[in-house]
């Protein structure tokens, strides 16, 4: 299971012009983005019971097992939420990770215990209570199927105690104040222990809504529990449909045939920010990146190839010609509309330093060849040859080996590491940068796709973890930029911008984080 998001699956945007910009855009890029619920909802009054919301996600939902699927809003996220439930929840409003499924969630005084409390007589749709050991067992089950972020906790959490049916204490290894982002996602989502009995999972969990219906590719319809902890749900029926490409969803939005949808085609979600469309904008860091496999016996194992790759790429080029010019070009890690931002200026564009750099590996006997991998389809070409073209402009001969589904390129990539460079993404969390940086760059990580290791880094991200105070974990993302423009693990195109609009008479929809939408408390407003 992978933690980033490969091929043409954030590439929904049309292509756009040529484009002759050579500089990162920097100057064109924004010091403040949207983000949060924004536009203009109709006057509200009580919330009314009943109806139905229908909702075309991104990608639509192939499972239910949390351990098994990427726990996002735009993979499965919202709706396993909606079964399951979540621990902790992102709150928009206050920045902060607020209790949902538990009741509190408390820190000792070095960050290195944490005290999970349970809400009393919360139970599992199945009628069976939630307890402190079904949430050690949920938990022990998600990390010994590999779920998503599952070393980022095993290699943090020393154990897990139940002193109580209501309490469960976390004991770490080392400080670490992003822990409660953790239980915002895939950790965080119990799993009744009825749900396994058999060997199959069943959809049982604690959350607001059952599965009354799924058939793959065409329904899922989830119908309200009137037990559900909070009382029972506004909606009468949750239902989630599949819907290809963005101006499609856009337009079912827009004839009323769904009352939500999930964007993410740079020009629309441009186009949409300038509206009054009420509705959620998230936006993450590394949203756009070229792997680099940088293992034994691949080109980019030398740091010459890699480098010159750097100087090459222009991120507004890939920004005009991938993304008709609406997307938020940058080489940083951390743009400066993040609170993460430093002043560390990336890698700029060199093209005569990567002639330069990639001569020298030639002399020592690289032939200059290297392969990209990429889905089979009109907007993940455009990135390929967006991609080849400014690498080839400097000297590499670049190759593009198309594969037909994202299945096939997460096992060329992940399994069996047939690739020299890739189109991907570390979409990370600006309220918890650390989880995916670990995952995408730490040594030992399983979801380490570039084979990069480095000390360095390992030391500069725990540091991350480790951090106590904004103004500590930003001094210690500075030195993972500095060894990022050093080492050149990746190529950084941009961060990326997602839109989840809704109906004006839709009402109570709680983002919480990466883009997992919580219906428990929504309501529609005839």
């Amino acid at each position: 299971m992978t933690g980033l998001v490969v091929g043409s699956l954030l590439l929904t945007s049309c292509a756009g012009g040529a484009g002759n910009a050579t500089e990162s855009g920097s100057s064109a890029r924004p010091s403040t983005v949207q983000n949060g619920i924004v536009g203009r909802p109709m006057a509200a009054g009580d919330p009314v019971p009943g109806g139905t919301l229908t909702y075309a996600g991104y990608a639509f939902v192939t499972g239910f097992d949390p351990a098994k699927s990427q726990a996002s809003g735009a993979t499965g996220g919202t709706e396993m939420a909606a079964i399951y439930d979540l621990l902790m929840r992102y709150d928009i409003e206050s920045g902060e990770f607020v209790p949902q499924l538990a009741q509190s969630l408390e820190p000792s005084d070095e960050l290195r215990t944490w005290t999970l409390t349970l809400r009393e007589g919360v139970t599992f749709s199945d009628g069976t209570p939630l307890t402190s050991e079904a949430v050690v067992a949920s938990i022990d089950r998600y990390n010994a199927n590999k779920g998503p972020n599952a070393q980022v906790w095993t290699s943090s959490v020393a154990g897990m105690q139940t002193p109580d049916p209501g309490t469960v204490v976390f004991s770490l290894q080392q400080s670490w104040s992003e822990f409660p982002a953790m239980l915002a996602g895939g950790h965080g989502m119990i799993v009744a222990p009825t749900a396994t009995v058999g060997g199959s999972l069943e959809p049982v969990g604690a959350g607001p809504f059952t599965v009354k219906r799924f058939v793959p590719n065409e329904e899922l319809l989830l119908a309200r529990r009137g037990d559900y902890w909070d009382g029972a749900p506004n909606l009468e029926l949750l239902r989630f449909v599949p819907i290809i490409g963005d101006q499609a969803k856009l337009d079912a939005l827009r004839s009323g045939d769904v009352q939500a949808t999930y964007l993410r085609g740079a020009e629309l979600v441009d186009q949409m920010r300038s509206t009054e469309q009420p509705g959620y904008i998230d936006t993450s860091s590394l949203g756009s990146v070229v792997l680099i496999n940088n293992r034994p016996g691949r080109p980019g194992s030398d740091i010459r190839v890699r480098q010159a790759m750097a100087y090459a790429t222009s991120t507004e080029t890939f920004n005009q010609r991938v993304l008709a010019g609406k997307g938020l070009p940058g080489a940083e890690i951390f743009q400066p509309w993040s609170q993460w931002h430093s002043d560390v200026s990336p890698v700029g564009v060199d093209p005569e330093k990567a002639k330069e750099l990639l001569d020298a590996a030639k002399k020592d006997g690289f032939d200059g060849n290297v392969t990209f991998v990429g889905l089979n389809d009109p907007t993940a070409q455009q990135s390929a040859l967006t991609v080849q073209a400014m690498l080839q402009s400097v000297g590499f001969n670049v190759t593009i080996e198309y594969q037909n589904s994202t299945a096939d390129l997460v096992k060329k990539m992940y399994a069996q590491h047939d690739f020299d460079l890739a189109y991907g993404a570390f979409n990370l969390f600006e309220s918890a940068p650390f989880i995916r940086l670990y995952s995408s760059m730490q040594s030992t990580s399983t979801n380490n796709a570039l084979g990069y290791a480095d000390p360095r880094m390992d030391a500069a991200l725990a540091a991350v973890q480790s951090a106590r105070g904004d103004a500590e974990k930003r001094a210690a993302l500075t030195d993972v930029q500095t060894l990022v423009n050093e080492t050149t693990p990746f190529l950084t195109l941009g961060a990326l911008s997602s839109f989840i609009p809704w109906q004006a008479n839709v009402h109570g929809v709680q983002p919480s984080l990466d883009a997992i939408l919580l219906f428990d408390k929504a309501w529609l407003d005839s």
